[in-house]
């Protein structure tokens, strides 16, 4: 029978494999999308920031943050369509690569669209939007007939039997 390869320090190398993965999925991971299609996404252009949407239940209001760091007020868009939520936004590069020596470059500067469905009973004409401290905050009443409720579940079974003597 053959024998199997069996290294002395087979722990190291699986961790080796491990260390190698890693490092090629963050590379592949940092790559700029340009002019790809995503899920949820219009077009990708090199900026993917991070998203939460929510019903309030107790403010009665949607609520829907959207990460921008470094982009100004005048550079986002929002715009309401029956039950579509678009915002488009841009991180201007203020800075020619010529200027500079990059050590780490991972801050992706560019046009970012996306389009989010409103849940049933957002009041879309009522909806407010708001730049602050580099999150982009979007507020809307919900008609309290979409709020969630509680329904009480009921038996049609007596709780107690009468035994029969």
């Amino acid at each position: 029978m053959k024998e199997l390869y069996r290294p002395e320090n087979w722990f190291e190398e699986l961790f080796g494999f491990r260390r190698e993965f890693d490092e090629l999925f963050n590379r592949v991971a940092n790559r700029k999308t340009w002019g790809t299609e995503l899920p949820g996404y219009k077009k990708v252009f090199g900026m993917i920031p991070a998203v939460e949407s929510f019903i309030d239940k107790e403010g009665k209001k949607y609520v829907c943050r959207i990460a921008l760091p470094g982009v100004e007020p005048m550079d986002v868009e929002v715009h309401a369509q029956a039950n579509l939520l678009t915002i488009r936004a841009e991180r201007k590069l203020t800075h020619t690569k010529k200027e500079m020596e990059f050590f780490e470059e991972e801050i992706s500067y560019g046009v970012f669209e996306r389009i989010l469905p409103l849940p049933e009973g957002v009041i879309v004409e009522k909806l407010t939007a708001e730049l602050v401290n580099g999150v982009l905050e979007i507020y809307a009443p919900v008609a309290a007939v979409a709020l969630p409720r509680k329904i009480e579940v009921k038996s049609s079974v007596p709780l107690t039997k009468q035994i029969a003597a």
